[in-house]
C-alpha cells in the first residue's frame, strides 16, 4: 500500500510537469516573437503541486500530561498528527484516558483508548510561515471498560457492596473543531484545539449505562466542551510550493 502510493505521487508529479512542457511553434519571418511568461508565473499556474502534501506533524497534548501528573483522577495521554494538502489538512488523534470518581458511599473507575479522525480547514492561506487559524470536523471513537462499587448500610448485616462492571464498551461521537498552530522554531510547532463535542452514542454496557467516556468526557451531558494545548514536531517532505501573488490594487 506504501509503494501505491508512492507511485501514484510520483505518477501525479510527472503529469504536472508534462502539461508545463508545450512545444514552441515557429515564428514568421517579420513578425516579433511573443512574450515568454515569466517563470514563477508558469509555477503558480500548475494548481496540481498546491495538493501534494508537504510534510506531517507529529505532536501531543500538554495538557493531558500535566493533569496525570498533578490529578490523582486521572491518567492519560494523546498523540495527533496532520498532513496538509494546500489549505486542508487530515488529521488524526489517538489517546489513552483512565478516570476515578471515589464518593463516600461509591467509587467510579474506567479505563480506555480513543481515537479521532477528521479534517481542518486553513483561513490562513497568505501567511508566509504558513501558521493556521482552522475550522475542522472529527468522528471520534472509544473502546473502554468501567466498574462502581456502591455501599449500601443494612441494618442487619451492616455494609454491603454492591458492584457493578462494564466491559467492552465502544462509544462514537462528533466535534467541530477550531484552533491555531503557530511555527516557533524550525520544526517546532505550538497551538489549541477547541472542541465542541456532540452526538454520543454507545454500545456494550450490561450492568449500568456508561458514566464517562474516554476522549468525550461524561455522558449526563448532550455536548461537551473540551480544550487541547499541543506541541508538535514537522517532518517536510518537499518544498512549500509559491505563495500566490497578492493582487495590485487599482
Amino acid at each position: 500500500m506504501r509503494s501505491l502510493f508512492s507511485i501514484l505521487i510520483l505518477l501525479t508529479a510527472f503529469a504536472a510537469t508534462a502539461q508545463q512542457t508545450k512545444p514552441v511553434k515557429p515564428v514568421p519571418a517579420g513578425k516579433p516573437a511573443p512574450a515568454k511568461p515569466a517563470a514563477d508565473t508558469v509555477k503558480r499556474d500548475t494548481v496540481k503541486n498546491r495538493y501534494l502534501p508537504t510534510g506531517i506533524r507529529f505532536g501531543t497534548d500538554v495538557l493531558a500530561l500535566v493533569k496525570s501528573n498533578v490529578q490523582d483522577d486521572f491518567q492519560g495521554w494523546e498523540v495527533n498528527a496532520d498532513v496538509d494538502f494546500h489549505r486542508y489538512f487530515l488529521a488524526v488523534d489517538y489517546g489513552s484516558w483512565a478516570r476515578t470518581y471515589p464518593e463516600d458511599s461509591s467509587n467510579y473507575s474506567n479505563d480506555g483508548t480513543y481515537w479521532r479522525v477528521g479534517a481542518d480547514v486553513n483561513f490562513l492561506t497568505k501567511d508566509v510561515e504558513r501558521n493556521m487559524f482552522f475550522l475542522g470536523l472529527r468522528y471520534g471513537h472509544s473502546k473502554f471498560s468501567e466498574s462502581l462499587g456502591v455501599i449500601t448500610a443494612d441494618p442487619i448485616y451492616g455494609p454491603l457492596t454492591r458492584d457493578y462492571v462494564n466491559t467492552d464498551i465502544t462509544a462514537r461521537w462528533y466535534e467541530l473543531t477550531t484552533g491555531l498552530r503557530v511555527k516557533i522554531w524550525q520544526m517546532i510547532w505550538m497551538g489549541y484545539t477547541a472542541r465542541f463535542k456532540f452526538g454520543l452514542k454507545s454500545n456494550g454496557a450490561t450492568d449500568m449505562l456508561p458514566h464517562d467516556v474516554p476522549g468525550y468526557g461524561r455522558t449526563d451531558r448532550e455536548s461537551y466542551w473540551g480544550f487541547n494545548y499541543q506541541i508538535f514536531i514537522r517532518l517536510p517532505f518537499r518544498k512549500m510550493p509559491p505563495l500566490p501573488p497578492a493582487k495590485k490594487k487599482k
